[in-house]
């Protein structure tokens, strides 16, 4: 398996993953509140792992849920956490969206 270099966008709004932007976590966010959330996260990506091994669908509805809570509290989902009107460019891929020219640079280096 070969390693895929990820990239920040220069506003730090986001993060590109093979050529894909994924909306970045907030940073505005204190540490101790970004860390709680990111645990919270995490436990919640076990669990929808356990459930969907163990095949039971209501176990696996709320660990989804709870992925989606934690990453609506650290700005990845849900309200952009920016607020100077720009558009959201989440899950686009970057060759169409204003950061194309940058991408194209800096996935070259």
């Amino acid at each position: 398996m070969t390693s895929q270099q990820t990239y920040r966008t220069p506003d730090d709004r986001y993060i590109v993953v093979r050529g894909r932007l994924w909306r970045a976590s907030n940073p505005h966010l204190p540490e101790a509140e970004r860390e709680a959330l990111t645990r919270d996260l995490m436990a919640a990506r076990r669990e929808v792992r356990s459930a969907m091994l163990a095949q039971d669908s209501e176990r696996l509805a709320k660990a989804r849920a709870a992925v989606n809570a934690a990453k609506i509290g650290l700005g990845e989902r849900g309200p952009v956490w920016w607020d100077d009107g720009a558009k959201d460019y989440n899950r686009h891929l970057v060759k169409n969206t204003p950061y194309a020219k940058w991408y194209e640079q800096v996935s070259e280096e």
